[in-house]
């Protein structure tokens, strides 16, 4: 048994589309970036954004995020 699957958060739930609105798709890509960065794992991100792993993994590769490998320990702010 794996861990529990996360839920779309609601604002942006069904924002996800071939032609999506640019306001919107900001938004995510900005939530995808800053929570990558927070330590949220490639795999929670699909989940919260209603995106596909594979969109997750495009969008942090245009932004020129380093990803962590499999497994990795989730990055921790300095101080914490």
């Amino acid at each position: 048994m794996g861990r529990p699957m996360l839920q779309p958060l609601p604002e942006f739930v069904g924002t996800a589309s071939p032609r999506p609105d640019p306001a919107a798709q900001a938004r995510v890509e900005m939530f995808i970036v800053e929570q990558y960065a927070a330590g949220r794992s490639l795999r929670q991100l699909p989940e919260l954004t209603d995106r596909s792993f594979s969109a997750v993994r495009n969008i942090l590769t245009r932004h020129g995020v380093h990803r962590r490998g499999a497994g990795a320990e989730a990055l921790r702010q300095a101080g914490a």
